[in-house]
């Protein structure tokens, strides 16, 4: 039943975000010049990177949730034998790898700020910052779950098939949240 409504309530995530694409796509439509302007300020290469960081997040994030169906809920070898790692080293990872894509975000907030992009500057200003910044809040949400699962991996008594469903269930959520970073990666920076 978790499985089937966390699908239900990812599906109403989608329709939330396709309407920010939506408003994304008419105020882009409606000033095209600005964000000609605006987009060029627009760090490519670390934005890539951090999109690199969060897409192999995703990667560990699959691996704690294999451990996780094992019910193995921490690693069983020395902790530079990954093939050992439990879901508690994979989620982690996936957490400090969570954490440095927010922070670079956040970097990259002050920068375009510096530049004089804001979210009260422009209708690109305004469009960016609501489209990535509710991603970011997100991707924070995220990370709060994997403290929990996290820790309640380490207070149960027993590591079982209802421990293992709810790893399984941030797994379905953070992919999500991936897939819809990606979406907004390649509409932001790349889509002229």
């Amino acid at each position: 039943m978790v499985s089937v409504g966390t699908i239900v309530w990812l599906s109403s995530e989608i329709m939330f975000f396709a309407a920010l694409f939506a408003m994304y796509f008419t105020l882009r439509s409606t000033v095209p010049e600005m964000w000609a302007e605006e987009t060029a300020k627009l760090n490519v290469p670390l934005a890539l990177a951090n999109t690199i960081v969060l897409v192999l997040s995703s990667v560990t994030c699959q691996f704690g949730v294999f451990a996780a169906e094992r019910l193995q809920p921490r690693r069983t070898g020395g902790l530079f034998n990954l093939a050992r790692w439990g879901m508690v080293e994979w989620f982690i990872l996936t957490f400090l790898m969570g954490a440095v894509f927010v922070s670079v975000q956040a970097y990259e907030y002050t920068t375009l700020v510096s530049e004089s992009v804001s979210l009260s500057s422009n209708a690109y200003g305004s469009a960016f910052y609501l489209t990535t910044g509710f991603h970011g809040l997100h991707v924070t949400g995220g990370l709060l779950a994997f403290l929990f699962i996290i820790g309640r991996a380490y207070i149960a008594k027993r590591f079982g098939h209802f421990e293992a469903t709810s790893a399984v269930v941030v797994s379905y959520y953070w992919h999500f949240v991936d897939v819809v970073w990606i979406a907004l990666f390649f509409i932001i920076y790349f889509l002229k």
